[in-house]
């Protein structure tokens, strides 16, 4: 018999019709079943897990760049030291130049805003109850900038009026009982000097905005008061506490932080948004790593199952190998054929579990409504998660390494029983027959 280029279409033809087992050959059938199915399940658990971890990922990091700086910068405290009463004291680090400063910063290559702020935090009432705020005092147009709070379709009221009163989030909002037009008591601990001591400052605002960040700890507990007024309020007359400072590319923030430092001095400080939740997002990271790893263990034990039919059908096509032997196919047109059996298996198992895994990870957020009917709200729960909803992000990457995972596992494991019918002496085949 002539020879022919590897997997040659009778090749193909021989594998194709070993795998659709006869009735005798049950067992067989039910292996290569057994097979695709744990296979699919894998690969979708692997693709939708992968997806899933990734939204949560981007959501978490957009929900803390929609409503934050990139980065804050600002001045360490300054021990002082009084001859008179011979005490040494603490200065809080304000910044007396800060819209020279903020100008500045603005021309550093890459930033894009420089933005003053004073921040305190406060007590907010209103009748009978109360929250912890935390004011940010800032500009309209920084304000405006915000993609998280600025957005007129999970807000309430009007930007336009920021000058006149104050922005709150949501849940503050609703357990405060406030609403659009409604006037929010502030109790700011450091208010008036007297001589008897410092007593707490009362004032009221109008609630004139009411925001979603996206984020549950925002949303509870973040005030937003114009500049100027928030200045006044805090006794910060011609001072700013730090400068929010925004980068063309938010995930290489690190990369300013040397000419910031430049810009800023030997009493600088930075304080980025990585070092405000690096260490989770590293969590994050470290979580995803683990989990691709036990669900490629799964995807491997699913793998195995392909062996054990390989091994089977072997057994069961031993005259047909004698047969094929003799009539001049070679130990390596054999190998080729059983290891299409099992590729069949692989590859069809892993275009299901691919399709199967981004129907379900563009269903997550349906899914997840519906788990959270049935268990009444605890199947996630924003206080504890940080933001609302569950999403997933489906990257071209992450569906090629499980693809690719899943193909290599079932291509390596066939090698083995494949070797084995190559290897088998067709005499000894045929020698009962």
């Amino acid at each position: 018999m002539a020879s022919t280029a590897p997997f040659s279409r009778y090749e193909f033809m021989i594998a194709w019709r070993y795998l659709r087992a006869r009735r005798a050959e049950g067992g067989v059938s039910v292996m290569t079943w057994i097979s695709l199915i744990g296979i699919t399940l894998g690969v979708m658990a692997l693709v939708a897990t992968l997806a899933v971890r990734a939204g949560f990922r981007a959501e978490f990091v957009d929900t803390i760049l929609g409503a934050n700086a990139h980065s804050t910068v600002y001045y360490a405290p300054t021990q002082v030291y009084n001859e008179l009463t011979e005490e040494t004291y603490v200065t809080q680090g304000r910044i007396e130049d800060y819209d020279a400063l903020a100008a500045r910063i603005a021309q550093i290559p890459g930033v894009t805003r420089a933005v003053p702020a004073v921040r305190a935090q406060v007590m907010a009432r209103q009748g009978d109850a109360a929250a912890l705020g935390d004011v940010h005092g800032i500009t309209l147009d920084a304000l405006g900038g915000m993609a998280g709070i600025a957005d007129p379709e999970s807000a309430s009221g009007s930007l336009d009026d920021f000058d006149q009163g104050i922005a709150i989030g949501i849940g503050m909002a609703r357990n405060l009982g406030v609403r659009i037009g409604d006037r929010l008591q502030l109790v700011a601990p450091d208010g008036a000097k007297t001589p008897f001591g410092t007593t707490p400052r009362v004032e009221s605002f109008e609630v004139v905005y009411i925001f979603s960040a996206g984020r549950y700890d925002v949303d509870q507990a973040r005030i937003y008061m114009p500049l100027a007024e928030a200045q006044s309020f805090f006794n910060r007359e011609g001072l700013a506490d730090e400068i929010g400072v925004y980068v063309a590319d938010p995930e290489r923030v690190d990369d300013w932080t040397m000419p910031l430092l430049q810009v800023l001095g030997e009493r600088g400080q930075i304080w980025t948004w990585r070092d405000a939740s690096g260490s989770f997002l590293a969590a994050l990271d470290m979580e995803d790593d683990v989990m691709f790893i036990i669900l490629s263990i799964l995807v491997l034990i699913a793998s195995m199952n392909i062996t054990s039919g390989l091994i089977m059908l072997v057994k069961n096509k031993g005259r047909d190998i004698g047969i094929l032997r003799t009539m001049g196919l070679t130990e390596g047109s054999v190998l080729r054929v059983f290891f299409l059996c099992g590729a069949f298996t692989g590859v069809i198992g892993t275009i299901a579990g691919v399709v199967l895994g981004v129907l379900l990870s563009l269903n997550v957020d349906h899914i997840m409504a519906a788990l959270n009917m049935l268990t009444g709200g605890n199947a996630w729960q924003p206080e504890v998660r940080g933001i609302y909803q569950l999403t997933a992000e489906l990257r071209g990457w992450d569906i090629f390494r499980a693809a690719a995972l899943s193909l290599a596992l079932s291509f390596i494991v066939t090698i083995f029983p494949a070797r084995r019918a190559a290897r088998m002496n067709p005499v000894e085949a045929l020698r009962y027959e």
